[in-house]
């Protein structure tokens, strides 16, 4: 894949780029018929979840400094954000049950000794245990993989938004030079 043309912003400030003024001219316009010039705005259910409302911040932040802070980005980044902290939430659940795993396993002996409970019941909690460490497991992989090719996505959007910019400009023709040359062409001239 070939890399992606620079943004005016990087042309502009590398001050050598081989382009002409014209198209530095028509890649600033472009790159501005992309965005639609209103901020990100956080949604009330990623702004009343702390992890979502921190995850938000931090991602606003770096978008403000690349100025890709768009409200195209809007649903995007919110909808990432709640899958961020919805992810985080299973993988402290999953964490927690790990944890009474390993305090059923080391407390074996003494509830099956004091009779507590029978070893049929000891073994079905220890599965039932372990079957929700799974399950919990299988949806922290399901949020990882979309919040994965959300990230790809987002990247690619940009990439190919700046990519939609010509590079060249549309130079309009001259009718005049254009009839010229086409005298020359035919010897008449």
């Amino acid at each position: 894949m070939p890399t992606p043309p620079k943004p005016f912003s990087v042309l502009t400030n590398e001050k050598k780029s081989h382009r002409t003024k014209a198209e530095l001219e028509q890649r600033r316009k472009g790159e501005e018929a992309l965005s639609t010039g209103t901020a990100l705005k956080e949604r009330p259910e990623v702004k009343d979840n702390p992890t979502a409302h921190k995850e938000f911040l931090r991602i606003n932040k770096l978008l403000k400094q690349i100025k890709k802070n768009d409200a195209i980005y809007e649903p995007v980044i919110n909808r990432y954000c709640m899958l961020q902290a919805e992810c985080k939430d299973f993988e402290e659940k999953r964490e927690s049950f790990y944890r009474d795993l390993q305090e059923l396993t080391k407390d074996k002996e003494s509830r099956i000794e004091s009779e507590e409970m029978s070893l049929s019941a000891y073994y079905r909690m220890k599965n039932n245990l372990q079957n929700t460490i799974i399950a919990l497991d299988r949806q922290v992989q399901s949020k990882r993989k979309m919040l994965l090719d959300i990230e790809k996505e987002n990247i690619m959007t940009i990439a190919a938004a700046l990519r939609s910019i010509p590079k060249k400009v549309d130079e309009s023709k001259n009718p005049l030079l254009e009839a010229l040359k086409g005298k020359r062409g035919n010897g008449t001239g």
